[in-house]
């Protein structure tokens, strides 16, 4: 793609995002668009955003279930930023406006008491970063139409990411199984979703250690005080308005989201 191309492309997700209407699939538009591309366009919003103001809070991994990698036909997640106005808060109805087709998925969010900076961090070098865990709730949302999308599509767009919950009890690293850790996801009184740590990538570890080695490779590394989102521990729900939804993690405790009926 041209640097020209690139910006319509980036251009297309914002005003999708603002007008409420999804845009067609991205690689059929530019059907010369790559990863390189795709990580490009992204980053073209994120520094339109911080331009604006928007402060940088964390990160998001994408991608982390073998099946939906198998159903993309990748084998790697992908990432997106998060930004300090994606954050929503429990007790408080979320409005749907600003949603364009969102769906939810609980994941484990870590919070990084150091900066990971070397470029080949190993597990062990994540874990003593890793300053707490809590339950989280993510909001993802398609600026592509029907979500229709393939590894290029949700890459350019942020990861198909739009806005987070997070639990408000801290729990240490120490003695905590994450791989086997049970999930349960309800919508009202109804079962929606159910899964474990396992299902991101064998082990919810897995999938930071890959996003700190990413990030430090391209020289934006992971630094203390972010928030990093793991990755869903099973089938992401789509949202119904004025539903509320609750994660259940075992050893982490509960999240949950209430959305307002509009």
């Amino acid at each position: 793609m041209t640097p020209e191309q690139r910006e319509q492309a980036a251009s297309l997700l914002r005003q999708a995002a603002q007008s409420g209407q999804p845009v067609a699939p991205l690689r059929e538009q530019f059907p010369a668009l790559d990863a390189d591309d795709a990580y490009a366009i992204q980053r073209i919003n994120h520094e339109r955003q911080q331009a604006a103001g928007a402060r940088v809070v964390g990160a998001k991994i994408g991608l982390t279930s073998p099946a939906v990698q198998k159903q993309l036909g990748v084998d790697q997640p992908d990432f997106g930023l998060l930004f300090e106005d994606m954050e929503r808060h429990e007790g408080l109805p979320i409005p749907m406006q600003g949603l364009l087709q969102p769906k939810i998925e609980a994941e484990v969010a870590f919070v990084l008491g150091r900066d990971i900076t070397t470029e080949q961090p190993t597990l062990v070098d994540v874990m003593r970063a890793v300053e707490f865990v809590l339950p989280a709730l993510e909001i993802v949302d398609s600026r592509i139409a029907d979500w229709n999308i393939r590894f290029v599509d949700t890459v350019a767009d942020n990861a198909s990411s739009a806005a987070y919950v997070i639990g408000g009890t801290p729990v240490s690293l120490t003695g905590l199984n994450l791989r086997e850790c049970k999930m349960r996801l309800t919508a009202g009184d109804e079962e929606a979703s159910r899964g474990a740590g396992s299902a991101c990538l064998g082990h919810p570890l897995n999938a930071v250690v890959w996003l700190a080695r990413t990030l430090a490779q391209k020289g934006t590394p992971l630094r203390a005080g972010q928030l990093v989102l793991s990755g869903a521990l099973g089938p992401m729900v789509k949202v119904t308005p004025g539903t509320t939804y609750r994660a259940d993690i075992e050893g982490l405790g509960s999240v949950s989201a209430s959305f307002a009926d509009q």
